[in-house]
């Protein structure tokens, strides 16, 4: 009998960490699945081979359906937007902004995007199931892992909580920090295989705040030249 109480432990651990992942996406699920319009202030850190690049703030928006807009502040301002149709990425300071149909951009934050859909993570999700690697800032927190849908992987794809045996081969690693108390989204994190890496750390998140239409669409400033192609990394 005692030969098989590890077994069974690994079991009820397993058992237990399959139901707090559904506890924790259900709950982050809930919190934004109603709400038309969102807003809220974040922290990007860029980093190569584990060295700080780049720490950039401002405030983001998120409009359903397919709309977002983030106004970068400091160090420099800039703009990234998705119009429902075109992501465009504006520097004023270059007087130049670069514009891609939205469905082919590769850009890091359009995981992002689900914010402005059905508030579904198995919609930009294969699998979501503990992170390993990645630990939360606040213990309270789950930090979850998601593999991409359509990320090639040698290893059997399973679904929502099952363990992963193996991280997809020559694909980005996008991880979830989510309150479980409040079902905030807390940080993301996405990790490339050559080494780069991006984080987003949120804040002061607002539910329904009144932001007009016009904040989603880009006019193009007098004397900025457009360039049709992919959006810069990062």
């Amino acid at each position: 009998m005692c030969g098989y109480l590890p077994t069974l432990v690994l079991f009820l651990l397993a058992l237990t960490g399959r139901a707090d992942t559904k506890s924790s996406v259900a709950r982050l699920e809930a919190r934004y699945r109603t709400a038309k319009t969102l807003e809220a202030s974040f922290l990007e850190r860029y980093t190569e081979n584990g060295r700080l690049v780049r720490v950039e703030a401002g405030t983001v928006y998120f409009k359903r359906p397919g709309k977002m807009r983030w106004d970068y502040q400091a160090p420099e301002r800039n703009l990234f937007l998705v119009d429902g149709k075109t992501a465009w990425f504006y520097v004023p300071a270059d007087h130049t902004a670069t514009r891609v149909p939205a469905k082919e951009s590769a850009d890091w934050r359009t995981p992002l995007a689900l914010l402005v859909g059905d508030m579904k993570l198995s919609r930009v999700c294969e699998r979501v199931v503990p992170a390993i690697d990645e630990r939360p800032e606040d213990r309270e927190h789950a930090m979850l892992y998601c593999e991409l849908r359509g990320a090639a992987s040698k290893s059997p794809k399973g679904s929502l909580g099952d363990s992963p045996s193996q991280k997809p081969l020559n694909s980005e690693s996008v991880f979830f920090e989510i309150d479980t108390n409040s079902g905030d989204l807390v940080r993301v994190l996405v990790r490339d295989p050559g080494g780069v890496g991006i984080e987003f750390s949120f804040t002061n998140w607002r539910m329904d705040p009144q932001v007009p239409d016009s904040l989603f669409r880009f006019d193009v400033p007098k004397g900025v030249a457009i360039v049709n192609g992919e959006l810069p990394s990062g």
